[in-house]
């Protein structure tokens, strides 16, 4: 069953479409999961093969093309009808007789009369290699090709109330795969062990409902390399005096709610709790500064300003727009809380807010999740803000 109705998937292809035609865009070919998620429902663990979604002003529906082993799970994740979901032969995956899945994409648009249009692709896309562009390009020599890598980004960076709610339920599991991370940890505890009881209660989530796999694995620097944010986990045990940065999300049918905090196995010093206090100061100053008609600079300016007044400077963007997501990542690319970012907050846009302070000696994270609502920001977890001693 969809997590969404059908009304939904409809509205968010019409404003996709409006976007393509205000820049000119006929044709728009998706490789980003993440996007072909947004518009069809499509939902499985198979982009590390080529597939993709074209949406043409042309068209009623979008059209799904992916490996023919993959033509069952899309007829049953997706809402579009089934003349529209197509499929390329296993010959083209890692083929041994130079066949590649964007001929069968070319011979697909040329089928559905868009060989001559110009085509919108995502050339940042993770999963939109160089030899698929090439290859499209060389098929399709009729076709202009523009970059929209960013197209689809933008429209889903303003949530619907149901897209919402599966955030709050991913909220309430990564507040519980937090307690569950920071409960676990002790001095001579493996890595390993902590990272399991996360994967598990991320996993297994709650009475009325479970969770997916998130887009990034659970990050745990610790010790000295708590200076280092996307360090992942080992087997090697705890030790007495280290800090601990948990980072994590929980997620629900895709959507995500990332969460980080920091523990100490002990008493902190005195410099750590100081940075934490910082932290947390600086992070509700930029929270309380989110509101719709705000730029994203000036909510970095409110951390930033904040965290001058002890003597601390950071340069690193602390947010970005986040909801939807596959590996490698929940965020949506487009919008970040940096300076010189003039993006405009709308309502219910929704943001990571992260401002980690890393020193080469430690570093602290304190993070949240943020929905930007009519007259401010609410954060979606209901954690404790602080340095957490274990």
């Amino acid at each position: 069953m969809s997590p969404f109705e059908r009304a939904e998937y409809e509205r968010r292809v019409e404003a996709t479409k409006e976007r393509m035609y205000e820049k000119g865009i006929e044709t728009l070919f998706l490789a980003d999961p993440a996007n072909m998620n947004y518009l069809t429902g499509y939902d499985g663990w198979s982009f590390y093969v080529h597939q993709g979604v074209i949406v043409s002003l042309e068209l009623d529906q979008p059209v799904w093309i992916g490996r023919e082993m993959d033509k069952n799970g899309a007829r049953a994740t997706v809402w579009i009808d089934g003349e529209n979901v197509h499929s390329y032969g296993d010959d083209h995956v890692h083929s041994p007789v130079g066949k590649h899945p964007m001929d069968a994409v070319a011979a697909l648009l040329s089928d559905l009369g868009l060989d001559g249009s110009t085509i919108g692709v995502e050339m940042d896309a993770s999963y939109y290699t160089a030899r698929s562009h090439e290859r499209l390009t060389d098929h399709l020599p009729n076709a202009a090709f523009v970059d929209a890598t960013l197209l689809v980004g933008w429209v889903r960076s303003v949530k619907s109330e149901a897209e919402l709610r599966y955030m709050r339920q991913a909220a309430e599991l990564s507040e519980r795969a937090m307690r569950a991370g920071i409960d676990a940890i002790g001095a001579g505890v493996p890595e390993s062990e902590v990272a399991a009881e996360i994967y598990h209660t991320l996993i297994a989530g709650t009475d009325e409902f479970g969770g997916d796999y998130p887009s990034i694995v659970p990050l745990m620097p610790s010790g000295e390399h708590t200076g280092t944010p996307h360090l992942t986990w080992s087997d090697e045990p705890f030790s007495e005096g280290d800090p601990v940065i948990i980072e994590l999300s929980g997620c629900r049918h895709r959507y995500h709610s990332p969460l980080a905090r920091t523990a100490v196995i002990g008493e902190p010093s005195e410099e750590m709790q100081r940075v934490a206090d910082v932290v947390v100061e600086g992070l509700e100053a930029a929270i309380g500064e989110a509101k719709p008609g705000v730029t994203c600079e000036a909510v970095e300016r409110a951390w930033r300003e904040t965290i001058a007044e002890h003597g601390i400077e950071k340069e690193s963007r602390i947010g970005y727009s986040m909801g939807l997501g596959y590996p490698p990542d929940w965020g949506e690319h487009t919008a970040s809380l940096r300076p010189q970012d003039e993006t405009v907050l709308e309502e219910d846009m929704t943001f990571h807010v992260i401002p980690g302070i890393w020193f080469d000696e430690f570093g602290v994270e304190i993070s949240e999740t943020i929905h930007v609502g009519k007259s401010g920001a609410e954060a979606l977890a209901s954690f404790p803000r602080e340095l957490f001693s274990v």
